[in-house]
């Protein structure tokens, strides 16, 4: 994944549904954000979230306690 012309949004440590809010609010501004988060329901939700709006998602799992989300428009 290129994170360079993506915006970070670095959730780990909060639990849902706070990274999908961080999320978001992050693609209000943006149009590619890459989404960190440790809470082992964050990938449902921000499926959920990116169904609702059309979003486009790649997920890339860092390490076996963080998962990674590439959300664009």
């Amino acid at each position: 994944m290129n994170e360079v012309s993506a915006l970070v949004v670095d959730a780990r440590g909060m639990r849902c549904p706070w990274p999908a809010l961080r999320l978001a609010r992050a693609m209000r501004d943006a149009s590619d954000v890459l989404l960190i988060a440790d809470d082992p329901q964050a990938g449902r939700e921000v499926a959920a979230l990116a169904g609702e709006h059309g979003w486009s998602v790649e997920t890339d799992v860092a390490t076996a306690d963080e998962g990674r989300w590439r959300v664009r428009r």
